[in-house]
């Protein structure tokens, strides 16, 4: 259900207020600066893919038909761009002189975590796609199953079963996995 304060500034804008912009803007930066970050792990990338989203979001503002809630349209819009931008440019590799540097964890802690997030991202990658956009909503970008499942397209019962599935295809690719250590 799209809120009323939503559904005011869309309207605001196509009757050309552009200013009404902004306070949709307000209201999304967080959410969609905190998912791109999810794609991306560079808060700054996340930021400049934000943007992006809403300056397509405002081009497109007449394509959303309404028959769906605002945020929907908008996370579908934004997690395409996302996707697409990360096929074109893929992630950049940080220093870990500079996170130590920095004040982060000493390198050999900073390596463990990673080694295990790059293990999972490795297996949810090889999923097949009916698979992994449920466990990439679900988990990685922290959105609850009715959401999920609107901005994929798809029924709740359907979702859940993927998501269900595409748990225990993960469990069998990591089981033991213990990251080269034994």
């Amino acid at each position: 259900m799209t809120s009323p304060e939503d559904l005011a500034a869309v309207q605001a804008v196509l009757n050309g207020d552009l200013d009404a912009f902004e306070s949709i803007v307000e209201r999304w930066k967080r959410p969609l600066v905190n998912l791109a970050y999810r794609y991306c792990l560079d808060r700054s990338r996340a930021e400049d893919l934000a943007q992006e989203a809403f300056l397509r979001a405002f081009r497109h503002l007449r394509s959303w038909r309404r028959d769906a809630a605002f945020s929907t349209w908008l996370f579908a819009l934004a997690s395409n761009l996302y996707r697409t931008e990360l096929k074109r440019l893929p992630p950049r590799a940080e220093s870990l002189d500079g996170a130590v540097a920095a004040g982060g964890p000493d390198p050999e802690t900073l390596l463990g975590v990673r080694e295990i997030a790059s293990a999972v991202r490795a297996a949810v990658a090889v999923l097949p796609g009916k698979y992994r956009d449920p466990i990439m909503y679900y988990y990685l970008h922290e959105q609850d199953v009715a959401l999920s499942a609107a901005v994929l397209g798809m029924p709740e019962g359907t979702f859940k079963a993927r998501l269900a599935r595409g748990r225990a295809l993960l469990r069998d690719r990591l089981r033991g996995w213990s990251g080269g250590r034994r």
